[in-house]
């Protein structure tokens, strides 16, 4: 048989990683991975005891893992946003409204000032 697959004839592993490296590929395996997550809009895959391959092929890496994942709804909550008393005077006397119109203006822009004012001169 000319071409193709021979039976029994896979690649020989040392003859492999001397062709990958003359081509400028690099396989690495990350050793003290503990957990890998992927997000989506709504869930999370979450791989506990996952095996992460690096192979970097000319300076664009590419990862695989490798492992069973444990799928679960999203429930990413948003951090709590510090307001200052400072930063609602400035939005009061800047938008001319109340220190409550302030406070929710700023907790609605996570903080942002001239956000905060934009939207309540508006």
């Amino acid at each position: 048989m000319h071409g193709g697959f021979r039976k029994g004839g896979g690649l020989n592993p040392k003859k492999l990683s001397q062709q990958m490296k003359q081509m400028g590929i690099s396989l690495e395996e990350l050793s003290d991975v503990e957990e890998v997550v992927i997000k989506t809009a709504d869930a999370e895959l979450v791989f506990e005891e996952a095996v992460v391959t690096v192979m970097d092929a000319q300076g664009s890496k590419m990862y695989q893992i490798t492992g069973t994942p444990v799928k679960r709804p999203r429930t990413e909550s948003e951090p709590e946003v510090s307001i200052s008393q400072e930063d609602v005077e400035i939005v009061v006397e800047k938008a001319g409204c109340s220190e409550a119109e302030a406070k929710a203006a700023l907790t609605e822009t996570k903080g942002d000032l001239a956000e905060a004012i934009s939207r309540l001169s508006e």
